[in-house]
């Protein structure tokens, strides 16, 4: 009778090397090391289940690399519908997400997006692109009145070399990014490529580099990639970390099936500030009688401090929310 082989031993933590997942795609990702070499690797296991802002352990596999162990993360960013799980990045500092004047901007998937940030306890920064359009900017500005108020940083940007203004709006968005790792999120068409390739002008030729290595042509412009940004690290400052930007695939839809819908008003600050005040301790803050957040609703009669449209965009993704866990 033969006897059953051993399994080989897992390599122990002290012979396995660091690493940073700047890219990934399919099977591989990219890993730098502190040194900032970077190679392919392929995590170990069935499923692949590392993304960019990862902190790996690594070991050579020939004249590639074998991902042994992914070391806890700070955050998570991502998204969630009924069919997929779609995640950006981790152990990320903030997310900005970037819209535009014109075409008008979604109102409910910038707050999907800010609700996703405030899950994970990320902090979220608005810009908005094409103040060099008057009266569209002027009206998208008017529409992002809630969230300043709510203390979101909103950002006016004007990303267009044929249209310059005085003041383009992208030194005081870089004083939010210093010394920072952030995600850029954004619609199709809202400037994300445009900013990217101004802050990182070697971005497009990094992009070639690691569609070359990844072996994966055309395609990696629907994955999310890491990027360093020099120029906006303090020269002699203490204390300060590297500042880097990880650039993600538009998207048109947010899901956020990962929450649950009692979870939610805690994720929307200017509901957040109300809860506890409710004469029910299980309130909806839909319908019931005594609720603090209905309470603040603006309307005809009163001036509160939550809007009529913030209130109906909580109100549509609480339904959502509840009818997956029927």
């Amino acid at each position: 009778m033969n006897k059953p082989k051993p399994r080989p031993a897992l390599p122990q933590a002290a012979d396995l090397a660091p690493g940073l997942v700047v890219a990934t795609y399919g099977r591989h990702c990219l890993v730098e090391t502190p040194e900032g070499r970077r190679l392919i690797c392929h995590p170990r296991g069935k499923k692949n289940q590392v993304v960019v802002g990862d902190q790996v352990l690594w070991q050579t596999a020939g004249d590639e690399g074998s991902i042994e162990k992914l070391q806890d993360r700070r955050n998570l960013f991502y998204r969630q519908d009924e069919i997929r799980t779609k995640s950006f990045a981790s152990n990320l500092d903030r997310v900005l997400i970037l819209i535009a004047a014109d075409p008008e901007y979604s109102e409910s998937q910038l707050s999907r997006a800010l609700v996703a940030a405030e899950a994970e306890r990320i902090m979220p920064i608005i810009a908005l692109n094409k103040s060099d359009l008057v009266q569209p900017f002027a009206q998208a500005w008017e529409r992002l009145a809630p969230y300043r108020a709510m203390g979101y940083s909103v950002v006016p940007i004007s990303l267009n070399p044929r249209s310059p203004v005085a003041d383009d709006g992208v030194q005081t968005l870089c004083t939010h990014l210093q010394g920072l790792t952030t995600l850029v999120l954004g619609p199709s068409g809202s400037g994300k490529s445009t900013l990217i390739n101004r802050l990182v002008p070697e971005a497009q030729v990094e992009t070639g580099e690691i569609s070359l290595a990844l072996n994966s042509g055309k395609h990696t412009t629907t994955s999310t990639r890491w990027y360093w940004v020099p120029a906006l690290d303090a020269p002699h400052a203490v204390g300060t970390g590297r500042t880097a930007l990880i650039d993600s695939p538009g998207f048109q839809e947010f899901g956020l099936h990962h929450i649950e819908p009692t979870r939610l008003a805690d994720c929307m600050p200017d509901l957040r500030a109300h809860l506890g005040g409710c004469k029910f301790y299980n309130c909806t803050h839909l319908h019931e009688p005594g609720c603090a957040v209905l309470a603040q609703v603006e309307n005809a009669q009163q001036a509160g401090t939550i809007s009529i449209r913030r209130h109906r965009i909580y109100a549509q993704l609480f339904e959502e929310l509840s009818q997956q866990r029927w």
